[in-house]
């Protein structure tokens, strides 16, 4: 029998192919709210990042995950992030 193949999924910041358990998930929903999906499962269009600070400023600065969601993205949910991504590093 086979082993299981991991979903793999691209950080939006340094363009890296990782597996989907190793990124954090931003989650567009369908009526319009984004939100960070650490579980993965939120229904809607989703834009992945590394655990690292360096890819969120990459994201950032080119606003890779607005183009990913094709939907603006708030100040507060990039503070919330940052935020996130501090406290488990």
């Amino acid at each position: 029998m086979k082993p299981k193949s991991q979903p793999m999924r691209t950080c939006v910041g340094c363009g890296e192919p990782k597996a989907k358990r190793e990124l954090i998930r931003v989650a567009l929903s369908p009526d319009g709210n984004i939100t960070i999906d650490r579980s993965g499962k939120a229904p809607g269009r989703g834009a992945y990042l590394c655990e690292s600070m360096s890819c969120f400023e990459q994201a950032y600065k080119a606003k890779r995950l607005e183009r990913s969601l094709k939907h603006s993205v708030s100040k507060e949910i990039y503070e919330a992030l940052q935020r996130d991504l501090q406290e488990n590093e």
